[in-house]
């Protein structure tokens, strides 16, 4: 057993199963030129989202879409699903801790009209995409932040509680026992859930929910809160979501580079490729190196949608109305082994 699937099983990081979906379908890529996906679609709507907790975020998601809901409520409902279920150990009630034991987390939504919202270091409250679509809506902020935020929310009538579960709990005092840090990111540790939804007349939305990187330093806030790092988009091009260590997303401005690549005329799948190989040459000699790994999700104006990693067993969910809901394995630069 390698260094690092030891490190995962001492810290609990154990793989989450997704749930079976009516309409999931497996598929497997083999070279690089199958991964861009249905190159040119314009079928609509299209949603594509980190991680197999993708899947039944997408599946509320597509409900909310084919009901009228609105796109950025019907991104809200979707992520609200893995926010809420203590399975999921890297997003909302029942994430793992950081290492005092707080449960903190980030989130941001932004619409195709490049109007947004987020919240970060926000405690004590269990779906922080529903608080960062009122900052959006209701205040002429971007984003709030720690006990701010925990003000807003309760002002918007959003309920306080406890959002370190027993199991959660156990495995923070587990990891007490060594407290050593590092934010393996992979399929058996899964990270933030990003969103990015193509809807029925062309327009992009999308946004973005975690606790964050397990142990961090308590006030660390990742690339999820921040529009143009964990998630960008510009509606005349496309939108990109990152997932992985935040830290390197932030120093390369990750997910608003794979967008302007768009822009310059690149598919989404050669737009994540670049991006994740410039992040690789900023970092290869930096001490956050032996850990890294960063995944980028994208879409463009034509439907075309793809995801790219560092480091092998990153996967995301796709819904259309051809082939319902399944999962890719994205492309990568290198294996862990």
């Amino acid at each position: 057993m390698s260094n690092r699937r030891k490190f995962i099983k001492a810290t609990t990081l154990g793989a989450i199963g997704a749930s079976t979906l009516v309409g999931f379908k497996s598929v497997e890529k083999t070279d690089a030129s199958a991964t861009i996906l249905n190159k040119g679609n314009q079928t609509k709507p299209l949603i594509i989202s980190t991680w197999n907790h993708g899947l039944p975020a997408n599946e509320e998601t597509w409900k909310n879409l084919k009901n009228g809901i609105s796109t950025i409520d019907a991104i809200e409902a979707g992520m609200r699903i893995p926010e809420a279920d203590p399975k999921i150990r890297s997003v909302g009630y029942g994430g793992f801790p950081d290492r005092e034991g707080k449960v903190t987390l980030d989130a941001c939504i932004m619409d195709h009209n490049s109007d947004c919202g987020a919240v970060s270091f926000l405690q004590g409250i269990k779906h922080p995409i529903s608080v960062a679509k009122r900052v959006m809506q209701n205040t002429p902020h971007v984003m709030l932040s720690g006990q701010g935020a925990l003000q807003f929310a309760l002002s918007e009538g959003f309920k306080e509680e406890n959002l370190l579960t027993e199991e959660a709990k156990k495995d923070w005092e587990k990891w007490l026992e060594e407290s050593k840090y590092k934010p393996v990111i992979n399929m058996e540790n899964h990270d933030t859930i990003s969103m990015l939804v193509l809807d029925k007349d062309g327009n992009i939305s999308g946004g973005c929910t975690t606790s964050g990187a397990a142990w961090k330093m308590h006030g660390r806030v990742g690339d999820s809160p921040i529009i143009g790092a964990g998630l960008f988009l510009d509606n005349e091009v496309g939108a990109a979501a990152a997932t992985g260590l935040g830290e390197a997303v932030i120093r390369t401005a990750g997910s608003a580079m794979v967008v302007e690549l768009m822009r310059q005329g690149k598919s989404p799948y050669e737009a994540c490729k670049e991006i994740v190989e410039r992040i690789y040459n900023k970092h290869k000699n930096h001490k956050d190196m032996e850990y890294l790994q960063v995944g980028f999700i994208a879409i463009n104006k034509n439907g075309e949608h793809a995801g790219y990693s560092l480091r092998s067993g990153f996967n995301y969910a796709i819904c259309d109305e051809e082939n319902g809901n399944r999962m890719e394995d994205a492309k990568f630069k290198m294996s862990w082994e």
